[in-house]
């Protein structure tokens, strides 16, 4: 599955959102530290060259529980990403990430989209996300989403109008962590639900139980489950390439 085109050699494309407004909460969302910086580290290690893009480029903001120095402690346990977010080479990255419009699927073997809040109300009208992502697919290069992030694969269809989900078996955020997270703060979190609305598009849709990292490969298509699934994402992406 590895690229023969040397422009590609080992380059991986990986995705973030940009920042939005939650639309059902009012707050600030962005994308979730351990789901870039985890399979990053991956991808760096495993020698690959990683182009950090989004929708619109520019300066990306994390989800506020997933950044390790914030005040509840939530993902304070992320060491990982304390010390990417640590370092000012590391950090700019995020100060300017490249529009995904520049990017082309003939120039990196593999693309993986990250997750968080933000995907699940910007994904959805990122037309040229959804084609740039049928662009990897149908080049027969790997093509990866994690948690929210596969919220992105939803809206992507082949060239002859077949969702690129149909008849494949993915994971992504499931509905017994949407539960979780809406019970955590007291209110419904996301306007829509991943599970759901892939089933809808016959997708077959498995899961392990909550939280518990985990990510399937199927082909080509590569997809975790939530933000503790980055480096089981970046595994198989690894394996997929065949190094």
């Amino acid at each position: 599955m590895t690229s023969t085109t040397p422009a590609a050699a080992r380059r991986i494309l990986m995705v973030v959102a940009n920042p939005a407004t939650s639309t059902t909460l009012g707050w600030p969302v962005g994308f979730w530290a351990s789901e870039l910086i985890h399979p990053w580290h991956a991808f760096t290690e495993a020698g690959y060259t990683v182009t950090i893009a989004s929708p619109d480029g520019g300066p990306v903001a994390l989800d506020a529980l997933s950044d390790p120095r914030d005040g509840s402690g939530y993902s304070a346990h992320d060491l990982l990403s304390l010390g990417f977010l640590s370092s000012p080479k590391h950090a700019a990255l995020l100060e300017a990430t490249a529009p995904l419009a520049g990017q082309r699927a003939v120039d990196h073997e593999a693309i993986v989209v990250c997750g968080g809040q933000s995907p699940m109300f910007t994904f959805p009208g990122a037309t040229v996300l959804h084609r740039l992502l049928a662009d990897f697919w149908q080049a027969g290069k790997v093509t990866s989403a994690l948690c929210h992030g596969t919220a992105a694969l939803l809206y992507v269809k082949l060239a002859d109008g077949t969702p690129l989900i149909r008849g494949k078996t993915m994971t992504g955020f499931a509905n017994s962590e949407e539960d979780y997270a809406d019970q955590f703060v007291g209110q419904k979190v996301m306007p829509f639900r991943i599970q759901d609305e892939a089933v809808k598009l016959g997708a077959n849709f498995i899961t392990a139980p909550a939280f518990r990292p985990f990510a399937f490969r199927d082909g080509q298509l590569i997809t975790g489950q939530q933000q503790n699934s980055g480096a089981e994402v970046a595994r198989l992406v690894i394996a997929a390439l065949g190094a």
